[in-house]
């Protein structure tokens, strides 16, 4: 089919983490000698120890901010102390965000902004104690500070001996030059010592310092991916903040859609319908003019225009049908995709299993991707057959179309899939591609039920 589609069209949850740091090229030992070395190593260590200064204040102002605020509640002063707590710990979120970004390269979107519905200050300090977001910054203030003691620890515990284990071979020459020990002191009991001094001692206290050293980064990624989730879930938007803007976005796309369709129908009548019938006025005035001085004359003409009458009738039915084809509302999906099938340029096998007719939206939707797929078939797949097959799954309309073409398609091929992507996209829809080059095409559409 030279109809592909536009890829996995899975909808995601907006303002969730996004890491804008890949993984170190290569693999196997290469990847894991370079990884000390690695940018991501040390944005994880920077992370990890100025973590710690920054939480300590986050987790002391915020405590001692609600504290404060919660026992003035007695009296109005508690309410705007909440209030200047709350926008407090939101630019503590502002901070971390950007420590993720730049030290982790987490993309963290912004939370909503704070909206009073009536102008004041009341109207405005209530809408910031109601502010969901607020307080999960609060939170995030709170809850974060044991983490990052433990990751701050972790972290440098783990690089500082990885490191002064595996160059003691370097400096283990300070204990007896300027102390009275013959080497680092791994075990005391009574008189009993065990120094690190023979060779044998200081190669493997290097080795273990290198297999230190070398697991130190995975460590610190391990730590840092905490962080990550921390920071996305507490400081980003929420998953309704993220639903209404998809949802502000696919009502752009919609009406956006809807404009396009009223323009082509609005050209395909001025330049279709209303052009034929005003030539058809014409002609039979023209007819008319001559009915008394050549009646056989008049006659053609007239014969004429009816020709041009079923012509333009034919043309409205075909406008009325890609707005809103009868069929599709009198019997449902099974016969109006038999219809589209019945004029596809290749023979097409329809199947469809459905336990009831799902939403008139979700319906009239299945049936437009079904006409444009079989079309992109006609024009474009240089198929021999196709099929189309539909059915229900849980909650959710299956719709298939398969053919034995080409293959080759794609969204950029310039066969409009992406707007029929966006379309499925606007009702939390999925349009998945399988198309290899020779291989023939399938398009797997997934549409809510809804009924």
């Amino acid at each position: 089919m030279g109809n592909g589609k536009g890829g996995d069209g899975a909808v995601g949850a907006g303002g969730g983490i996004g890491a804008g740091v890949t993984g170190d090229a290569g693999g196997g030992i290469g990847a894991v000698l370079r990884a000390p070395f690695a940018a991501r190593t040390w944005g994880a260590l920077g992370y990890l120890l100025s973590g710690l200064p920054l939480s300590t204040l986050y987790f002391s102002l915020a405590v001692a901010g609600v504290s404060v605020g919660a026992g003035l509640l007695v009296t109005f002063l508690g309410v705007p102390v909440l209030a200047g707590v709350l926008a407090m710990c939101r630019g503590f979120g502002r901070v971390e965000r950007g420590r993720a970004r730049v030290l982790l390269g987490a993309r963290v979107g912004e939370p909503a902004p704070v909206r009073a519905k009536k102008a004041g200050a009341l109207a405005a300090l209530g809408a910031v104690l109601k502010s969901g977001s607020a307080w999960r910054h609060v939170l995030y203030s709170v809850v974060h500070f044991p983490w990052a003691v433990f990751g701050f620890v972790v972290a440098l515990v783990f690089w500082v001996c990885g490191w002064a284990y595996f160059l003691y071979p370097l400096w283990f020459w300070v204990f007896p030059a300027f102390t009275d020990q013959p080497g680092l002191q791994l075990f005391q009991n009574g008189g009993h010592s065990v120094y690190l001094d023979s060779p044998a001692r200081i190669a493997v206290t290097s080795l273990a310092g290198l297999v230190l050293t070398l697991a130190t980064p995975w460590v610190l990624r391990a730590l840092t991916t905490v962080d990550r989730v921390l920071v996305g879930a507490l400081l980003g938007p929420s998953r309704l903040d993220s639903r209404v803007t998809e949802l502000e976005s696919d009502r752009t796309v919609v009406v956006d859609t809807s404009a396009a369709d009223l323009r082509r129908i609005e050209r395909d009548l001025h330049d279709g319908a209303q052009a034929r019938l005003a030539a058809l006025a014409m002609d039979l005035g023209l007819a008319k003019e001559r009915l008394a001085q050549d009646p056989r004359a008049a006659a053609r003409m007239v014969d004429e225009a009816h020709g041009e009458v079923k012509v333009a009738l034919q043309e409205l039915r075909d406008l009325a049908r890609g707005i809103h084809p009868a069929v599709l509302t009198d019997r449902g999906l099974d016969a109006a995709l038999s219809s589209v099938a019945a004029r596809c340029a290749v023979p097409v096998r329809v199947a469809v299993d459905l336990p009831a007719r799902p939403a008139q939206a979700i319906e009239g939707i299945a049936y437009f991707t079904v006409s444009e797929l079989l079309q992109n078939v006609s024009r474009h797949a240089a198929a021999r057959s196709a099929s189309v097959d539909v059915w229900k799954s849980g909650e959710r309309l299956l719709i298939q179309v398969a053919d034995d073409g080409r293959g080759g398609a794609g969204p950029g091929a310039g066969s409009g899939l992406t707007g029929l992507t966006e379309r499925l996209d606007a009702v939390d829809g999925v349009l998945v591609v399988d198309s290899p080059a020779g291989g023939g095409t399938t398009v797997t559409a997934e549409l809510p039920w809804r009924s």
